[in-house]
């Protein structure tokens, strides 16, 4: 048997969108990505954890139900997913190297390009590790800390909670080149793509990645970084507070729109944040550069607007008060 399946709901095209976001709000499973093909929205677990993501996903499909939504839990459906090799074909036709920052640019490594003076490079393939930087949350995050680095902000250490592929340590170490970071999941897989994704980028000297969690660690960060699910940030409040330096930067993601007041008041109210505005897909949109193809033609350049399950995503960055 496959090592993972997909879990496919069927769903009517208008609220495809709408169910793909609500959905890797509520099950665990999507938070890793979910995928629109063919009037289904599609979601991974592991074969292991198969019964534990298909329940959680027939409860909120259903709750989508009540909600209005034309989708049934009874008509949801498990099938084998593609191998590895057949799914790293598909993800060539729909992955391509994206400007997702004024200098971040995230290269596949079946593309070519040429950098501009000033941008920095991510070499990153889609894994089964969350993060290639074109989910919304995540590009948030990253617009996050270009601002950060544009106006001089001084890091010298980070930490990146719910860490995936790495990509927001990765960005983080090129944008402030002397500083070190340590980036945290609880699954074991991002731990292997963090230390392999770092190495290939030349800052696997700088990142340090582990299953531990943010409770256990000692030390203080100037920035943290924190692209998880909405229940998790909430609990975390504390936490992030003891691991965030007076005068600290903190950015989450991982927020619907409509969760920002209550992550917001949950913060504010502990008394050790100041909440700077918070940012959706609206605030920005990422380009995709000139990239050359086979033929060695240079491609148009466009614009990627967000859609209208990205608008529903936003990020929140606050300040860690002064003693």
């Amino acid at each position: 048997m496959s090592e993972w399946m997909e879990i496919v709901i069927p769903v009517a095209v208008r609220d495809a969108d709408d169910v793909a976001a609500l959905i890797a709000e509520e099950v665990d499973a999507a938070r890793a990505g979910t995928e629109i093909r063919n009037g289904e929205v599609i979601l991974w677990a592991r074969t292991a954890h198969l019964e534990h993501a298909l329940s959680g996903t027939r409860r909120a499909v259903a709750q989508l139900a009540r909600g209005g939504l034309a989708v049934d839990a009874r008509s949801i459906s498990v099938r084998p997913a593609a191998p590895q090799v057949e799914w790293r074909d598909s993800w060539k036709r729909h992955f391509h190297t994206a400007r997702l920052t004024r200098q971040l640019v995230v290269v596949p490594s079946w593309e070519n390009y040429l950098p501009k003076s000033d941008d920095l490079v991510l070499h990153l393939d889609p894994g089964q590790a969350f993060g290639t930087g074109l989910h919304i949350s995540t590009r948030l995050v990253l617009d996050e800390i270009q601002q950060l680095s544009d106006r001089g902000t001084p890091v010298s250490r980070f930490l990146d909670l719910g860490t995936g592929s790495g990509i927001l340590s990765i960005a983080a170490a090129m944008m402030w080149p002397h500083s070190r970071g340590y980036a945290i999941d609880v699954d074991p897989l991002a731990v292997a793509a963090v230390t392999e994704n770092a190495a290939a980028n030349g800052v696997g000297d700088r990142i340090a990645c582990s299953l531990n969690q943010a409770s256990h660690l000692t030390e203080a960060f100037d920035l943290v970084m924190a692209n998880i699910q909405c229940d998790v940030l909430l609990d975390l409040c504390g936490v992030i507070a003891s691991r965030a330096v007076p005068g600290g930067v903190i950015v989450l993601s991982g927020v619907l729109v409509s969760q920002v007041d209550s992550v917001t008041a949950r913060y504010e109210d502990s008394g050790l944040f100041s909440v700077e505005e918070p940012r959706s897909a609206s605030h920005f949109s990422a380009e995709r550069p000139d990239v050359p193809a086979t033929d060695a033609k240079p491609r148009s350049r466009r614009a990627v607007q967000p859609g209208r399950q990205d608008a529903e995503w936003s990020s929140i960055r606050l300040r860690r008060l002064e003693p």
